[in-house]
């Protein structure tokens, strides 16, 4: 847990001083103590106390997380100076209900994300592609560059399955939950990794998921000109069985 130990005690003794007494102590001497005992605080001062408290000790605690995220931390990009290079991030809707997730960048100039933000339906995966312009360093410094640049990914549950709209985030900014800070890390292609070659199929995974979005979907038509089709097949068939029909009277008479 994140909460333990002696801080742990601390928030438990939160609940169990009062806050009238606290605010009673500060006014110091005698006159404040024996206000207090002459007017003990209502129910309803207690219960304010008590949100209070309760709201203080759930901020400490740590935030159930709705998506995993794949690399969990960080961002890996190809280190090429003076180009635009590609990152990949595999999301994952963990929780039981649908989410919205939503990108942020400090640098908005020099980067960009495909798809900015979806809906997810529970369990459902995807992975979205980061674009950065990788500046040319003044002293060949990339850790600099990796102090600076830093993406945030946002979650929001949503009630059912609707279409992405970035004011979703506006609407309900008390319920945005903040799922991770990345921190851009340059691989070096000179020098073969496995980080790099996990980004290099995660980035065809992606190609290959975009592509497959940009095809039209199935032409309905199809099926109806199929139907058609029979139609016409059935149409020209009782024309040849009435012509029969009509030949093989005329043979009979």
């Amino acid at each position: 847990m994140a909460i333990g130990g002696k801080s742990e005690g601390k928030v438990f003794g939160l609940f169990r001083m009062p806050f009238w007494q606290n605010a009673a102590g500060k006014g110091g001497g005698g006159a404040s103590s024996s206000t207090q005992q002459q007017h003990p605080p209502g129910p309803q001062v207690r219960g304010a106390g008590s949100s209070s408290v309760s709201s203080m000790a759930k901020s400490l605690l740590p935030t159930r997380r709705r998506l995993r995220l794949d690399p969990a931390t960080k961002l890996f990009f190809p280190y090429e100076p003076g180009k635009q290079v590609r990152s990949a991030v595999k999301i994952k809707n963990t929780s039981k209900s649908h989410v919205a997730f939503k990108f942020q960048t400090n640098a908005p100039k020099s980067c960009f994300m495909r798809p900015p933000g979806a809906v997810l339906t529970p369990g459902e995966s995807i992975i979205a592609t980061v674009f950065k312009f990788v500046e040319l360093p003044e002293n060949d410094d990339k850790q600099d560059q990796k102090s600076k640049v830093k993406f945030k990914i946002m979650s929001l549950k949503v009630e059912g399955p609707m279409e992405y709209v970035p004011e979703l985030f506006d609407d309900q900014k008390d319920h945005v939950a903040i799922e991770q800070i990345l921190q851009v890390v340059f691989l070096d292609l000179d020098r073969p990794c496995q980080k790099l070659e996990k980004l290099k199929r995660q980035l065809a995974e992606a190609d290959a998921a975009l592509e497959s979005r940009k095809k039209p979907p199935e032409d309905t038509g199809t099926r109806i000109v199929g139907e058609g089709l029979v139609i016409d097949e059935w149409k020209e068939r009782r024309e040849r069985y009435l012509a029969q029909q009509q030949g093989e009277g005329v043979d009979s008479l």
